[in-house]
């Protein structure tokens, strides 16, 4: 099997897609609360996590450098996103519309939410990456639901922290923040723990359709996209 840089392969592709998907697509639908098993959480939750999965599966199979040009891939098209929904907003409305309310109600970003989102998403991601390409060399290549699962509770826990130190300071009790940032910590770690055999199957079925298997060992993690 091939540990060397792989080439780009429709598998990836898809790989890429469900990543940026997952990460666009969490971020709408935050801005609804959820209420269940006596916790409040917004709806991003349920799918977030799933953009870490794949982000394992990435650093996994294709190494930390194609990791982490997707984890800026993703950021730019978030920026992208946002961009144009704000654009949306201020575009006049139809005489004959009557969305206009609602649509600023849902889709409207409160800039300290959006700074926080940003920052958390791209500490978490790359944390998470660096985290798993490490593990994987140091155990050689054994193991992967250690790498999963730590690289993801360490991801998480800045993902957690950032986003609420961030959004949230000032504004809340200081027992308040610790509450919110360990039930956010805990949820999502959760989801992927309990994702470890998914993972598993889609890392097996990419490494030998692929016919790769990345090992960091030479790699920079210099977080910026323009590293070795």
């Amino acid at each position: 099997m091939n540990e060397g840089t792989p080439g780009y392969s429709h598998r990836y592709v898809i790989i890429v897609a469900v990543f940026v998907t997952c990460l666009i697509v969490s971020n709408i639908v935050a801005v609804k609360l959820v209420g269940a098993f006596d916790l409040v959480f917004d709806a991003g939750t349920v799918i977030f996590p799933i953009s870490y999965i794949f982000g394992d599966v990435l650093t996994e199979v294709y190494g930390f450098r194609r990791a982490r040009q997707v984890i800026w891939l993703g950021f730019l098209c978030n920026l992208l996103a946002v961009g144009v929904i704000s654009l949306g907003l201020v575009l006049p409305a139809a005489p004959f519309w009557e969305g206009q309310a609602a649509y600023e109600r849902i889709l409207g970003y409160a800039p300290r939410l959006l700074a926080a989102s940003f920052c958390a998403y791209l500490v978490g991601e790359l944390a998470n990456s660096m985290v798993l390409s490490r593990m994987k060399v140091a155990t050689e290549g054994r193991w992967l639901w250690s790498r999963t699962i730590g690289s993801t509770l360490v991801g998480q826990g800045f993902d957690s922290l950032v986003f609420v130190l961030i959004a949230f300071t000032g504004t809340i009790p200081t027992s308040a923040l610790l509450s919110v940032i360990l039930t956010q910590w805990l949820l999502k770690s959760s989801y992927e723990a309990i994702a470890t055999p998914f993972t598993y199957l889609v890392v097996g079925r990419l490494k030998r359709a692929e016919g790769v298997d990345v090992y960091d060992r030479d790699t920079s993690f210099n977080p910026l996209p323009t590293g070795r």
